[in-house]
């Protein structure tokens, strides 16, 4: 892993780090002035979410290395677990 990294590992402990994963499907949407992505991964049944300030390229069929933290979100009154991601990039 490259610095950036591990700063970032080392100073927040709920941080998790995954290398050269595919993203099977990558849905934008906008929300007041960001684009919410979210992103399925390969053999994972949770839902990654990032925003942007502006549209990007689909990351489907892609691998990617991502830095994510565990959270819950209220949907309908159901709570749901959301992986937001801190640092997304192209493998």
């Amino acid at each position: 892993m490259n610095s950036d990294v591990n700063k970032l590992l080392n100073s927040h402990n709920q941080l998790t780090h995954t290398n050269d994963i595919k993203v099977e499907s990558h849905v934008q949407r906008e929300q007041e002035d960001w684009y919410v992505n979210t992103i399925m991964l390969e053999g994972i049944s949770t839902p990654f979410k990032y925003k942007r300030k502006r549209l990007y390229r689909s990351l489907k069929g892609n691998r990617v290395n991502i830095t994510y933290y565990p959270t819950t979100e209220n949907v309908a009154g159901i709570d749901i677990e959301v992986m937001n991601i801190v640092r997304i990039k192209i493998a």
